[in-house]
């Protein structure tokens, strides 16, 4: 058996590929910053929408949000003319905070981000905790998840929730204890909506080899009470388009490291492609008009209607699907970055309280808790929409409600959780951070599973 044997390259000299490959991702982004602004009340705020908008710049966060930050992306040609406004903006209304460089030379930062993630790699006898000390490509995910089943055949089934927009599995893996498959309450985790949520996919990686491995250790209880469904992409046209060069590799997002959307083609009307899948559940929010935007251009846009993403669909479905089989679905979480965030429902309501808020918010904290032990990483906690933003149609609502939206699965313990970090690096996170992230998620979601109350 080969783990993480790399495809062959249809082209000689495989190190000059690797290179090219990484030279490809972080072209576009030469020169790029990376810019954290603060602001103060509401005009400020206004001040800032408008400039990005008149300078067409790409925001990392909400660009809504008063007595707080925007990170802001501002390309080579536009940085003098951008900071220019930011320091008006800051002086006429007094804004005692400074502008953070968050990155010098985007390109840069994706340089090393994915240095030697396209090098040919080594093969070896069985999946270990070394796969944490990188970024991977499709292929490489595919087989880590192949290799995981065939070390792990007594524990393990492969599923696929269904297909992608161009066709691609909604791969994952069912993990469950010596009771065997189905029997268990279910718990379903997904990761990389967000297709530039590069670390999501990794951490909950890392939750899957955790299970295993320590299968007749510390995982043995954890096995004895769920059945676990880990789903890597859930978006994995814009994590892995097809390479517009000749080379046989899958990579992410068509060279563009920052795609958020899948790629559904462009409206009528308009040049812009892609749906936020996490604004696209049929939960009766989506029809709302806050907490998502009916632009195409958006990075939020919700879909031309609930449910019109076949990612939203087969996803929907399979949970759905398992409430029927065994004992239900339990939990539900989807993983997310950035910000360092452990939250409960709701997203598309900052007013309304969920039936089971007191539980679920003392879950969530005690997540933080349990993480921040690892390694003094700092979580903050609490309901979507008063943590983060408002957001409608996603899947944390649609999982949870039982009364709203009919397709609902009505899945009590549904979480969501932005992973690091809180703006030094945001998507663009160091592969250096892999692993430890992944030991304090696993400490997290350990308290997680020992206090759900199934």
């Amino acid at each position: 058996m080969k783990v993480f044997v790399r495809l062959a390259l249809l082209v000689s000299g495989a190190v000059a590929v690797a290179a090219r490959s990484s030279e490809i991702l972080a072209a576009p982004y030469l020169g790029t910053k990376v810019f954290r602004v603060p602001t103060s009340n509401a005009s400020s705020v206004f001040q800032y929408e408008q400039l990005i908008e008149k300078l067409d710049l790409p925001t990392w966060t909400d660009a809504s949000l008063e007595n707080s930050w925007i990170d802001v992306q501002v390309e080579a040609s536009k940085v003098d003319q951008f900071t220019e406004a930011v320091d008006a903006i800051i002086a006429s209304h007094d804004i005692g905070k400074d502008v953070i460089t968050m990155h010098e030379d985007l390109g840069a930062s994706i340089a090393a981000e994915t240095e030697g993630m396209f090098d040919e790699k080594v093969s070896v006898e069985a999946v270990n905790a070394t796969w944490f000390n990188a970024y991977h490509t499709y292929a490489e995910h595919v087989q880590f998840f192949t290799d995981l089943h065939t070390q792990f055949p007594n524990n393990t089934k492969l599923v696929s929730a269904g297909t992608s927009l161009e066709g691609r599995s909604l791969l994952g893996i069912q993990i469950y204890g010596s009771a065997g498959p189905d029997i268990k309450p279910a718990i379903i985790y997904h990761s990389t909506v967000h297709a530039r949520e590069w670390i999501t996919t990794m951490v909950n990686e890392y939750i899957a080899w955790m299970l295993l491995s320590t299968a007749t250790g510390e995982a043995a209880t954890y096995l004895n009470k769920f059945d676990f469904f880990i789903f890597p992409f859930s978006n994995p046209d814009g994590k892995f388009s097809r390479a517009v060069t000749t080379y046989s590799f899958v990579y992410t997002q068509t060279s563009t490291r920052l795609w958020r959307k899948n790629r559904h083609a462009a409206p009528s009307g308009s040049t812009c492609l892609g749906v936020d899948i996490n604004r696209n559940w049929a939960h009766s929010s989506w029809s709302q008009s806050a907490g998502a935007s009916t632009s195409p251009c958006a990075e939020d846009y919700k879909g031309a209607s609930a449910a019109s993403e076949p990612e939203t669909k087969a996803l929907a479905a399979f949970i759905t699907g398992r409430k029927s089989v065994g004992a239900g679905v339990a939990g539900y979480l989807d993983w997310h970055s950035y910000s360092q965030l452990a939250m409960a429902p709701y997203g598309y309501s900052c007013s309304k309280a969920a039936a089971d808020a007191t539980e679920l918010n003392s879950l969530v904290s005690g997540f933080a808790t349990a993480l921040r032990a690892v390694h003094g990483t700092s979580f903050q906690s609490g309901p979507i929409c008063t943590t983060i933003y408002q957001v409608s149609g996603d899947s944390v609502d649609w999982n949870y409600d039982t009364s709203l939206g009919g397709y609902s699965a009505g899945v009590k313990y549904s979480f969501t959780v932005e992973l690091r970090d809180t703006g030094n690096y945001g998507f663009v996170l160091p592969a250096s951070q892999i692993l430890p992230s992944g030991e304090e998620v696993w400490a997290g979601v350990k308290y997680l599973w020992t206090n759900m109350k199934v």
